[in-house]
């Protein structure tokens, strides 16, 4: 399994941005599938985004579509989300999560909090 810890969350008024990043632990990290979820209060975690792994296109919630940024750097071992123009409703807690193509998401970080005022 791949260690990831999560940064850049903090509080952000509405209509701003902030940058999360997800570093990952191991040499493997380019054969991992990378995600972004979010669980707010009270809510079940949900998808946000993630890179395909067929053709490495970026894949959004319908909420966040236009509005965040799913990337990765393999030399890095980092995966990113740029989140603009937030919304009070994107408050949350963001995981990052990898796994082996087709299998799931098998590792997941501690989560970095995500709060933005109206």
């Amino acid at each position: 399994q791949v260690q990831l810890v999560e940064s850049g969350g903090g509080l952000v008024q509405a209509g701003g941005s902030l940058r999360l990043s997800c570093a990952a632990s191991g040499r493997t990290f380019s054969s991992y599938v990378m995600g972004w979820f979010r669980q707010a209060p009270g809510k079940e975690r949900e998808f946000v985004a993630t890179i395909r792994w067929s053709d490495s296109t970026p894949i959004y919630a319908d909420s966040v579509k236009g509005r965040f940024t799913i990337s990765r750097d393999n030399a890095k071992n980092t995966m990113y989300l740029q989140m603009n123009s937030l919304k009070p409703e994107d408050t949350a807690v963001y995981y990052c999560a990898a796994g082996p193509p087709g299998k799931g998401y098998a590792s997941w970080g501690q989560g970095t909090q995500v709060t933005v005022s109206s």
